[in-house]
């Protein structure tokens, strides 16, 4: 065996046949993973020395070759299940927001201040204050940045700070930021330099007078829950999280901000990782995020051609904000000849229009720049084009080049062929031979999460910190003294104060308009159920200018396939922009490791730094959109780079695409990707060498068995559906899906046959109802002081199973309990939507739920430099309050715990020493008894007071309800148990919906699910003697893998009941058996939080607005109820108008008003002199100067007010009264 033959060239090829020679045969199910395969690939070895061509191909296939039924797909399902488990152990639900923040903390913001650069402080050059020194100037770099875990500071003790500190105490959580600063302080001398040494007569030196490095604090930056900053970053053991005072379930992956939890909505951006083909003008851009990087050729018009009408398209480049025509920018770069140049854009096909084009770019050339094809004149053209702009750049034109164009690639050289190839992609796209760029495509968008946002962010305070400390340190240059500590001019607070207002409003800096912000990207956390939670740590946004113009931006689009869910996605507004994360989809990060080496031992070759080598036949290599290499077999380069992949040696989240139509292969490696793990089926065969009881993740993917596939490696893959489907033809499919399920989101995966119900429904289930469900927020209620709050007595799990909840392990996505419902008319109670509930299964705890909800007050702290008199301090305490009751309180002005307390009533009481009252009153219908009161101040040294009020609330007519399938519905009675329908066994339904429910909504799903859980609900019980107890059920209700029909039916009928779920009912009233069989089954229904109690407005007579006299709004100010145009109709169209007069006029503003018959104008009740001499007070009308045609009129006051305000503008109005 001669090792000296190994590298990267391609593989000897076998003879296998005496007159054909072909490559060692490599179909989707051979394995490559005897000692000899191996050696062909990964080091080609010199086959004739083995002695390889005397064995029997065929035999080694068949060795190599797996049979997938041999496995069995029990084995394989079952393995899927725990394939899945472990993934979601180890990565979790949020761990792309958790890994994003950390890898900002690890080497983000240690890159984002290196970029800043060296910054040169100039003095303000005043003669008045320096007239016998010499200009001092100041040099600023940032070094090292270091960052500490979340603490702060009590009675000079430094205190380890929890998230649920932050929370209770209305406190940022945040750490604290120092950065290395060198400061350097010089003056610049000319000196006298030998012109024939050097060049030059003078020379400018720099004198250092003194330096100075140190440490200083630049500000402070929000945590993220659970990152390598939190203090309860231990994951996921329940007893670890309760040790801490968090919740046993909490995953982190938010911020707490003032107390408020706060989250990232992923936003989705456009990739500047490769070239950008846009139709409208036709151009191709280079993006970057750096302004001075973008570069873009475009083809258009010649602008200047006398003849309008035989214009042609000419290529012309943008760059450094300025124009310069491509053919120069060729010969800038070294390029020798026009044919070296047509050569490098390798234009293939005769197309008449893109000769013409390449012509007339040459001729524009020709036009701008005499005698270009010289290098020194096309580099002083383009010298000059850059100076000429606005703002030109310090460096010289070759350092343009050099740093500016094409930054990922060294030579000039390399450039011009990066060039020619930007162009030739131009020309295809213009001569239709390939396809502009999709912006709706994932394969076109990177998803930004915390690092890349927290960045952005930072860098905008950071330059104005940077202003800041500039503007400070030149005072202090110009004059004679020395600078002071550098930390009395870097105000720490710019970043600290900057961060916390961007998450508070939501407000964020726009990824490439300076000036500008955009909302959308920060959001509150949902606490109302554990499910929320996840859903708002998963949710995608598309940011839009406009939302009526958005193209086909809303539409579902082939690459969200298994990576975003295709059902769950509000309505309104942001239907299709606004979007969720399948279950098993993962963003990558960063791979900091360099991959280019490791390509050239793959079979790579180097890009050639010149121009004139043919690339003819070879394919590009593009890693993160910069040309890196040229591969002369693309296939063998691709498998081998796929293989060492699957084995570890190149990084896991690498995604490698082979463009057979644009001759490319691209890799890429940076973050924002959605990815996604796929069964690799050619890797199977190992499972049948080790069956442990678990699979790690970690070891699944050392293996390849399993592997992390990206939007565009996946249009190369062949995947099935399902383990059914790839046993029938399992040589067709190079990858397997875990489960069909998976591909949709958190809330629908764990909807029960949601495959079998209309799509609206499964949406609003997923979008609506389950955030909406009243389950329990957290296991730490205590430490928790929400404004409002929901908790159900009694939450349940579900009968039935589905493969995420399962796999998940988590039944607190479950919100709701399940319930005995019978589909049936009842008394006309239950129709559109409404349902009837048993009395006796309510007074039993059924939906019982309690409502806290917080108040809080803060105080003026005793040493406040804002108020002058003492006397004016708000501090808390007891008074005789005027405006409630103060029944409740003690000294302190807080209650006591238990007290019961109604609206009207004082909840905090506040004064200052002078008598004013300041105190929180509880609002119309508010009440409650008193949870707990917590007293504490925040990081500012503000005190202030939480008091928490509990009310227990059982269902009552009105309050909505919903079940897993969209079906929602009102309570609109609640029946005796004697009066209900019951079974022979005794049965009474605990709920009764209408039938007309099922037809039009199209959710046989519900029917589905509650046939399945009475067939759970009453297990089978086997025959006398025998040692099982029950036979083995089946429970799972998973979408695209449900049980059939006849396997439901059969296991109801082997559990005794009719086969299609019907019962023979007895009629509670009567004792008489029904004719009619009742469909009844058990049936898990959600409680939603819209009850009756919150909504419902009652008033007689109330406050009204002292401007328009009408009642106001607002329900909590005990307002009036809205009476609109559409309401008004419905009254018309029942001829009601005496009612109609009542709501619009009697009962909403009804005022007297002065007319005068006479002139039509309004008259005023005046206080005037009589002829008698005495003094009366009446209706008098002014203009006519006569009381005796004045008659009281009815209007609604804001016709009055509408008069004398057009009266005040110099507008009278007359009224025709007439007598009736």
């Amino acid at each position: 065996m001669d090792f000296n033959s190994i590298g990267p060239t391609r593989p000897n090829r076998i003879n296998a046949t005496d007159d054909n020679s072909r490559y060692f045969p490599a179909t989707l199910f051979t394995l490559l993973s005897l000692a000899t395969a191996v050696s062909l690939h990964r080091y080609n070895l010199d086959m004739p020395a083995m002695g390889i061509d005397e064995m029997d191909i065929e035999e080694l296939e068949a060795a190599a070759e797996i049979d997938l039924s041999e496995i069995g797909e029990p084995f394989l399902q079952n393995f899927c299940k725990k394939a899945a488990t472990s993934f979601f152990d180890q990565y979790g639900l949020v761990s792309h927001q958790i890994n994003s923040y950390n890898f900002f903390i690890q080497h983000g913001l240690q890159r984002l201040f290196q970029s800043l650069g060296e910054m040169l402080v100039e003095p303000s050059f005043d003669p008045t204050k320096n007239k016998d020194h010499e200009w001092r100037y100041a040099s600023v770099k940032f070094g090292e940045v270091t960052i500490e875990k979340p603490s702060f500071f009590s009675d000079e003790k430094e205190l380890e700070v929890l998230p649920w500190h932050a929370r209770l105490q209305n406190m940022t959580y945040s750490a604290r930021m120092t950065v290395n600063v060198e400061v350097e302080v010089f003056i610049q001398k000319v000196v006298k330099r030998d012109k024939f040494k050097t060049g030059k007569d003078e020379f400018v030196e720099k004198e250092i007078l003194h330096k100075k490095n140190q440490s200083i604090p630049i500000g402070r930056l929000p945590v993220m829950v659970k990152s390598v900053l939190c203090n309860t970053e231990e994951k996921g053991k329940k007893g670890e999280n309760q040790k801490k005072g968090d919740c046993a379930f909490d995953q982190g992956g938010y911020f707490v901000i003032k107390g408020a939890e706060k989250v990232f909505i992923a936003q989705e951006q456009i990739c500047t990782k490769r070239l950008w083909i846009s139709t409208s003008p036709w151009t191709v851009s280079y993006r970057s995020e750096n302004k001075r990087n973008r570069f873009i050729v475009r083809l258009s018009e010649e602008q200047k051609s006398e003849e309008y009408k035989i214009r042609e398209k000419v290529l012309t480049v943008y760059f450094l904000s300025t124009e310069i025509p491509v053919w120069i920018l060729f010969f800038a770069l070294g390029v020798s000849s026009d044919k070296e140049a047509i050569d490098l854009i390798a234009f293939d096909g005769d197309d008449a229009s893109v000769t013409n084009s390449l012509i007339a770019s040459i001729h524009e050339a020709d036009a701008l720049c005499e005698a270009f094809r010289y290098r020194s004149n096309a580099v002083a053209f383009v010298e000059q084009q850059i100076k000429s702009t606005k703002f030109p750049s310090s460096e010289s034109v070759e350092d343009c080049l050099n740093l500016y164009l094409f930054p990922g690639l060294k030579g000039l050289k390399q450039k011009a062929r990066f060039l020619g190839y930007m162009v030739k992609c131009l020309f295809k796209a213009f001569a239709g031979k390939r396809k502009p760029e999709n912006r709706d495509s994932f394969r076109n968008k990177r998803i930004e999460l915390a690092g890349e946002l927290l960045e952005r962010e930072m860098r905008v305070h950071l330059a104005h910190a940077r202003r800041a400390m500039t503007k400070a340190m030149q005072r202090h240059l110009t004059g004679d003294g020395d600078l002071k500590p550098i930390e009395h001019y870097m105000d720490a607070s710019i970043i600290t104060n900057g961060l916390s207002r961007a998450f508070s409003t939501g407000a964020w800096c726009h990824p490439f308009r300076k000036m500008e912000r955009v909302s959308g990207v920060v959001a509150n956390l949902g606490r109302a159920n554990p499910l929320q939670t996840l859903i708002d740590l998963r949710r995608t946004r598309q940011q839009v200018l406009y939302t009526g113009k958005v193209g086909d931006a809303r539409y579902p689009h082939p690459s969200h396939w298994g990576r975003v869910c295709f059902l769950s996605t509000p309505d309104g507004e942001n239907c299709g922009l606004v979007k969720n994360m399948s279950l098993l989809g993962l963003v990558s990060t960063e791979i900091l490791e360099p991959v280019v080496e490791k390509l050239f031992a793959c079979g790579m070759e180097e890009l050639v730094d010149d121009t004139i080598t043919p690339l003819c036949g070879k394919h590009k290599v593009l890693v993160n959109g910069d040309w890196v290499g040229v591969v002369s077999d693309p296939e063998f380069f691709v498998e081998e780079v796929k293989g060492r992949r699957r084995q570890s040696e190149l990084p896991r989240q690498m995604e490698i695409k082979r463009d057979k139509g644009e001759n490319e292969v691209r890799i890429f490696t940076d973050a924002g990707r959605l990815l996604r793990p796929l069964l690799v089926v050619e890797n199977l065969h190992k499972l049948r060498q080790e069956k442990p009881a678990q699979y790690s993740f970690e070891s699944l993917l050392n293996q390849g068995i399993l592997e992390m596939i990206g939007v565009e490696e996946e249009e190369d893959c062949t995947t099935a559906w399902g383990i059914k489907q790839l046993l029938k033809e399992p040589k067709n499919y190079t990858h397997c899906e875990l489960d069909m399920s998976f591909l949709l989101g958190v809330s629908c995966a764990i909807v029960p046959f949601a495959n079998h119900d209309h799509g609206r429904r499964v949406l609003y289930q997923s979008q609506k109802h389950c955030q909406q469900a009243i389950g329990f927020s957290s296991t730490n209620p205590n430490t928790r002081c929400d404004t409002l709050s929901q908790q159900l007595f009694y939450p349940q799990k579900p009968l039935f199973k589905t493969l995420a909840s399962e796999c998940l392990q988590k039944e607190v996505i479950f919100n709701g309990q399940s319930a005995i419902v019978a589909v049936n008319v009842h008394l006309g109670y239950n129709q559109e939507d409404s349902i009837v509930m048993n009395k006796a299964s309510l007074e039993r705890g059924m939906f019982r739920s309690e409502q806290i909800r917080s108040y809080k007050a803060d105080v003026d702290s005793r040493d406040s430099e804002k108020r002058k008199k003492m006397d004016e301090l708000v501090q808390f305490g007891k008074t005789h309050s005027k405006i409630g009751r103060v029944d409740s309180l003690d000294d302190e002005g807080l209650p006591f715990i238990g007290a019961n307390m109604h609206s009207g009533d004082i909840v905090i009481g506040r004064c200052t020493d002078s008598g004013a009252d300041h105190s929180v009153k509880l609002k119309h219908t508010e009440r409650g008894i008193v949870q707990k009161v917590v007293l504490t101040s925040n990081d500012d040294g503000k005190n202030f007071a939480t008091v928490s009020l509990r009310q227990v609330r059982s269902p009552c007519l009105g309050d909505k309800f919903s079940s897993m399938h969209g079906q929602k519905g009102v309570l609109g009675y609640i029946e005796e148990q004697e009066n209900f329908p019951f079974t022979i066994q005794g049965i009474v339904p605990d709920i009764v919906i209408n039938p007309h429910a099922f037809p039009s909504r199209q959710t046989p799903g519900q029917l589905l699910e509650a046939a399945l859980s009475k067939g759970i609900a009453c297990p089978i019980q086997k025959k006398k003697g025998s040692s099982d107890a029950y036979r083995k059920l089946s429970r799972h209700a998973t979408p695209f893998s449900t049980p059939s029909v006849g396997e439901i039916t059969d296991q109801l009928h082997r559990a005794g009941f009719s086969r299609w779920g019907n019962e023979r009912v007895y009629n509670g009233r009567s004792g008489e058996m029904m004719r009619s069989l009742i469909f009844m089954g058990p049936t898990f229904y959600q409680r939603l939080v819209h009850m009756s109690e919150d909504k419902v407005k009652f008033r007689n007579t109330g406050p009204v607005h002292p401007l328009t006299r009408q009642p106001v709004a607002d329900r909590k100010r005990f307002g009036g109820i809205k009476f609109g145009e559409m309401e008004r109709d419905c009254l018309i169209a029942h001829g009601a108008s005496a009612n109609l007069h009542e709501r619009l006029f009697t009962l909403s503003d009804s005022s007297l008003m002065h007319v005068c018959r006479k002139c039509q104008n309004m008259a005023n009740v005046i206080e005037r002199t009589a002829t008698s001499g005495r003094k009366i007070r009446g209706p008098y009308c002014r203009v006519c100067s006569s009381p005796d045609h004045v008659v009281k009129v009815y209007v609604p006051y804001g016709a009055k007010l509408l008069c004398q305000e057009l009266f005040s503008m110099g507008i009278t109005l007359n009224f025709d009264t007439r007598l009736c």
